[in-house]
């Protein structure tokens, strides 16, 4: 059992345990976090969906990520989903994008990881993952403007991609 923090909206710890996979009362909200994974030579990380997934199976997206659990603020959350999903370690997070989702209630906190770490040594979460690539920013930059990426992380990291100058 997955228990959660419960937040009000405005992001203030509700002093409410969540059960994952039991309804949200209204009014409450659980912290969710994902990164985009940059390597210091440029390259950008793509993990591939297991195939079994209910959404989106197969595809790959550029995140590691998920939902914190009891006790866990946005930076712990951020860096246990980095190591669960792909065996790295980083220390060097930038958030550039925060949601509010009423429907999925729940707090989306996005950040962008550098790490130099060895590329071959990338893990996968057994049911999460069953593939990985690095690309380059040319790459990336296709992969963002295609129907490839995942249109819900796309609309996320927006404002990333634009200051960036990624989107086409």
């Amino acid at each position: 059992m997955e228990i959660w923090d419960g937040y009000y909206k405005d992001g203030t710890l509700a002093n409410v345990d969540l059960v994952r996979g039991k309804p949200i009362p209204d009014g409450l909200y659980h912290l969710v976090c994902e990164v985009l994974v940059r390597h210091t030579d440029g390259d950008y990380l793509l993990m591939q969906r297991d195939l079994k997934k209910d959404i989106y199976p197969g595809f790959y997206e550029a995140t590691a990520g998920g939902s914190a659990l009891k006790g866990e603020n946005k930076l712990d959350c951020i860096k246990r989903e980095l190591f669960e999903e792909t065996g790295i370690v980083c220390d060097d997070f930038n958030e550039f994008a925060y949601y509010t989702f009423d429907d999925d209630k729940c707090l989306f906190y996005c950040f962008l990881c550098t790490t130099d770490c060895d590329k071959n040594n990338v893990k996968l979460q057994k049911g999460e993952t069953i593939s990985f690539k690095w690309i380059n920013e040319n790459e990336f930059i296709e992969f963002v403007n295609s129907d490839k990426m995942i249109d819900t992380q796309k609309r996320r990291y927006t404002n990333l991609f634009k200051e960036k100058g990624y989107l086409k």
